[in-house]
């Protein structure tokens, strides 16, 4: 993203009093403690660090899929 970072963006999203409720999936290379406790800080709902290779990252990707969209209850519109 030209001129922000995903923890800008992630601050602005739950800032807003519209937007806070929308569930955020961080999904970086990074593995520092600090990104970790930032993001968390920031009130990220969670924090997945990509794998290297191809087929682990779709099976990652899968798996944010199928969590948020059949496992978690969201609250209503």
């Amino acid at each position: 993203m030209p001129r922000k970072d995903g923890r800008e963006v992630l601050g602005e999203i739950k800032g807003d009093e519209q937007l806070m409720m929308i569930p955020v999936v961080i999904l970086t290379t990074s593995k520092a403690d600090e990104d970790i406790l930032k993001t968390y800080t920031l009130h990220a709902n969670c924090y997945v660090s990509k794998p290297l290779g191809l087929q682990q990252f779709l099976d990652v990707v899968k798996s944010i899929e199928d969590f948020w969209f059949t496992i978690v209850r969201l609250p209503p519109k």
